[in-house]
């Protein structure tokens, strides 16, 4: 890993623009994808400039591979998946950020990737309060992050 930045961790306008702020796990920031079709984590660890999941140290690699492992009990828990997808690529936004998807057969997209798949359905109010409020639970985190 290369030697520490002076550069403090920010988040990339379209991860900040797509998803909605669930909480701060150790490592990284937690997202839900703003889209009601697909029930859609996203994890970005805290740290300026990564691009590659090779960029973090051992030690952080095993804490976020725990992170994804935690949140995507409670994704299962919460939506009871046919499949659970998980991915980094980062072709479109370079910052590293992992995608925890529980997909369900005939859901918008399936058996495909979901990317690119029809226009985004943000969630209504009352349902992003709900499904916010079910994966701050599952998590033990802050009912408002």
């Amino acid at each position: 890993m290369s030697a520490p930045s002076e550069i403090p961790f920010s988040l990339d306008a379209r991860l900040a623009t797509d998803g909605l702020v669930v909480g701060e796990l150790g490592l990284s920031r937690v997202l839900l994808m703003d889209d009601l079709r697909f029930p859609w984590l996203i994890l970005v660890p805290r740290q300026p400039g990564l691009r590659e999941l090779i960029e973090l140290s051992r030690e952080q690699q095993h804490a976020l591979l725990d992170e994804i492992n935690r949140i995507a009990h409670v994704l299962h828990a919460i939506t009871n998946p046919d499949k659970m997808n998980i991915a980094t690529l980062g072709n479109v936004v370079s910052q590293l950020h992992v995608h925890v998807i529980a997909r369900h057969v005939g859901d918008a997209a399936w058996p495909r990737p979901v990317w690119g798949i029809g226009e985004r359905v943000p969630y209504t109010p009352p349902e992003r309060e709900r499904v916010l409020g079910l994966l701050r639970a599952g998590l033990a985190l802050p009912r408002e992050a």
